[in-house]
């Protein structure tokens, strides 16, 4: 498993759009993806850096392994 990259919200919201995954809505400073099969919904909030924990949290729910995410970035 390679290490976490330092990502903004923006740039993981591309990262997952990349992953077929598109914006739903945005509610104040979150950014709602959603894709439809195989059904997942992330929050991503629109932060200048996320944190490893809450970025680690977002791979895992839109199904993704680490290293697929940083092919995608």
């Amino acid at each position: 498993m390679s290490r976490l990259p330092r990502v903004s919200g923006r740039e993981c919201v591309r990262a997952l759009q990349k992953a077929g995954l598109c914006e739903k809505r945005r509610e104040g400073s979150h950014i709602i993806l959603r894709r439809d099969a195989p059904f997942a919904q992330v929050v991503v909030p629109d932060h200048k850096e996320l944190d490893r924990g809450t970025l680690r949290g977002i791979i895992r729910q839109a199904g993704l392994s680490v290293d697929e995410f940083c092919a995608l970035l």
